[in-house]
Formats: C-alpha cells, sequence, structure tokens
C-alpha cells in the first residue's frame, strides 16, 4: 500500500476503470475522495473484452503507445496484488499469453511484417506455423495459415476488475455520487464541478476520466476525445462442443481484426467492430454477422456455442491514439482518451496522476500523453 504522504480534497469525474484506479490508489494516498458517475462500473469498461496486448496491439507509427502499454502492463502483477489484498475478491487476472495468427496469405504477410517490426524494437515474439498453432490451441481451425506466439500478452476479466475495484475504493473511504457531471472548471479554491440539477461539487483537484463524455466537461478537451463504437458478444461454451482456447487469440482474416479471449468460467468473449458512430451503443445485425462470420473461420466449433450477450460500448479516442493524462487547468486534471486501450493502461495511468497530485514527475513513459501536445503547448509538464 502507497504511503500516505498529504491529504486533499479529489472529485473524480467518471468511473470506468481508469477513474475508479485513480480514486482508489488516490485514496490509498490519504485523499478524501469522492467520484461522480450516474452509473458507476458501466459504458466502454463494462463492454471490454479485457485484453492486456501492448506487444499484439502494436503498429509502425505508434512506438510512443507501445511502450506506454508495454510499462503498464509491467505494473499489472503487482497492481493486481494490491488490488486483490484492499477488496478482498479476485480481479480475474489471466497469465496464458496470446496467440495471434492469420487466415490467409495476406494476413500472414501482414503478421510477418508485425514480428519484423517489433524485431527491429527489440521485442522479439515467436513466429509459428498453423500445425503448430493447433496443437498448441486444438480449437483452432483449418483456415488459419500460421501465427505468432506472445506469452507476456495478458488478460483480464474486465468486470471482475470492475467488481474489485469498486470494493477495493468503498474499503479506502472513496464517497461515490450518482450524478451526471455537465462542466468541470477552475474555482477559487482548486476544481469544480457542475452537476445536471445545477448543484456543483469541489476539490482541490478534479479529475475528468469520463470517457468517451470527457470532451464535453472542458474547453481544453473539446474536440480531442471522441466515441469511437465497438460491439461485442459474450459466448458459453456448450456441452459437446470443443472448449474454449486456453489463451487469448487475435486473428487477422480478409485485413479484419478479430480476437477471441476466454474467461475462467468457460465464457469466451468475441470483439470488436470498430465504427465511428457518435453516441450510438445499438448492437447492429450487421456488426454481429461480421464478427461472428470472422470468428469461425478461426475456431469453427464456435457454431456449437451459447450466444449469451452482445452489447456495444464507446471507446474513447483521441486524434492520435495517445490518451490524455495531464493538467488541463490550475486544480483540474484528465486521464482520458485512452480509445482500446483503457483496462492496459489503468496502471500507469493512476500512477501518473498519483504523481500530478503529488507535484512529482510523471513516468517516463507517460510524458508523451501529455495534453499540451494536442493544444500547442510543450509536452513534459509532469508535474502538479
Amino acid at each position: 500500500m502507497t504511503e500516505k504522504t498529504q491529504v486533499g480534497r479529489l472529485a473524480v469525474v467518471g468511473a470506468g476503470v481508469v477513474g475508479l484506479s485513480c480514486a482508489w490508489r488516490a485514496a490509498q494516498t490519504g485523499w478524501r475522495v469522492e467520484v461522480i458517475d450516474p452509473a458507476p462500473a458501466s459504458g466502454a469498461s463494462w463492454v471490454a473484452g479485457g485484453m492486456l496486448a501492448p506487444i499484439t496491439e502494436a503498429w509502425p507509427g505508434e512506438e510512443h503507445l507501445l511502450a506506454l502499454g508495454a510499462s503498464s502492463l509491467d505494473r499489472w502483477p503487482g497492481f493486481v496484488t494490491e488490488l486483490e489484498a484492499a477488496a478482498e475478491a479476485p480481479a480475474g487476472l489471466r497469465t496464458d499469453g496470446t496467440v495471434v495468427v492469420a487466415a490467409g496469405a495476406g494476413d500472414r504477410a501482414e503478421l510477418v511484417e508485425l514480428a519484423g517490426f517489433l524485431a527491429r524494437l527489440g521485442r522479439d515474439v515467436e513466429r509459428v506455423t498453423a500445425r503448430e498453432l493447433r496443437r498448441r490451441e486444438p480449437s483452432i481451425g483449418p483456415d488459419v495459415r500460421g501465427g505468432l506466439c506472445v506469452p507476456g500478452d495478458l488478460a483480464v476479466d474486465n468486470r471482475a476488475l470492475l467488481a474489485a475495484l469498486r470494493a477495493a475504493a468503498r474499503r479506502s473511504g472513496v464517497r461515490f455520487v450518482p450524478a451526471a457531471a455537465t462542466a468541470v472548471s477552475s474555482g477559487p479554491g482548486g476544481g469544480e464541478v457542475t452537476l445536471a440539477d445545477g448543484s456543483r461539487s469541489a476539490g482541490d483537484e478534479v479529475l475528468i476520466a469520463a470517457g468517451a463524455w470527457s470532451g464535453a466537461l472542458h474547453p481544453a478537451l473539446a474536440g480531442l476525445v471522441r466515441p469511437v463504437k465497438g460491439e461485442i458478444l459474450r459466448l458459453r461454451h456448450r456441452a459437446g462442443a470443443l472448449p474454449p482456447p486456453s489463451r487469448t487469440v487475435r486473428a487477422l482474416v480478409e485485413g479484419r481484426q478479430v480476437y477471441l479471449v476466454p474467461r475462467h468460467d468457460g465464457g469466451l468473449v468475441l470483439g470488436a467492430t470498430q465504427y465511428e458512430a457518435g453516441f450510438d451503443t445499438e448492437v447492429t445485425v450487421g456488426g454481429v454477422r461480421d464478427l461472428l462470420r470472422d470468428a469461425e473461420r478461426v475456431l469453427p466449433g464456435l457454431a456449437e456455442y451459447a450466444l449469451v450477450e452482445s452489447v456495444a460500448g464507446l471507446r474513447p479516442g483521441s486524434p492520435d491514439n495517445l490518451p490524455l493524462v495531464g493538467r488541463l487547468a490550475p486544480g483540474v486534471l484528465c486521464a482520458t482518451g485512452h480509445g482500446r486501450n483503457g483496462i492496459l493502461l489503468a496502471p500507469v495511468t493512476s500512477d501518473a496522476v498519483l504523481a500530478l497530485l503529488a507535484g512529482t514527475p510523471v513516468p517516463e513513459e507517460a510524458v508523451a500523453a501529455d495534453p499540451g501536445r494536442l493544444a500547442g503547448r510543450e509536452v513534459g509538464c509532469g508535474s502538479g
């Protein structure tokens, strides 16, 4: 547990995985924390697949994001150990690793390119044949032409994680305010949150961690955070069907990405579509069709599984796919714009927020996430 070194009032707007992680860890250091959210532990954090996969998500041009993700992944074991002790509940971490597979010749060439890119960065992965993939994961079908094995890319049950974070936050003294925020501003004593009923909540610091809705809360975030729709299916293994894979399976199918993340109870999370569709959260027939079509190319036995849930969430996208973590104004911080990596980046984001609250430099890898890079300000204002 982090040593308590200072006491102040912190209002956190947003109770997804990022907001809850920051609230819990700030409360551990002695901050008096309230979390403002009409529906805690919902939204994109509830919908997510839970991949902790900076290596298999890597791509040329996103080297800062890879460095940030790898740094956060290194923090995950300690983060989970601390969280489970604080919550007295499991957080759902899986350490089985990840395989990335290609379902066509063009897809295989793309994976070869990815492996080369990672090798140039000193992040080697193991290239494996289709036969070896099927030996390791017998449910993988004959359309798969080969792939990569990445044992270090992990996964977590997002819903178990959210439950643990809420429990740990409560046990650390965090107060939950079931209300919607409409604006955040600097106030005479720090930051102020305007609520939907017109009332205000003040803190020495206010942290905006409202995901896709963050852009409407402060002028400095206007136009920098947008919703990116993603549809996900949850499947359940049925008696007689091939068992689900033990590892996360990421796949390229005719250039389209699909992933399948196993759960400890035999469930499987299948995702994810990606649309620019505003704040629409309806699941579409086309989205379900596309996910099932591509997933069956990889794991044909899925046809025998039960479809138990279809749901859509809104990832908070940023212009360059890096999150926005830093100070916006006196008394106002932000931790948003994490896109598809909110769960992965929760540990390093909470470390950065704790540093900002303490007035000390943020972790080196998090400097690139300062929101000043998108507003013409100089990157690197890593202190409070």
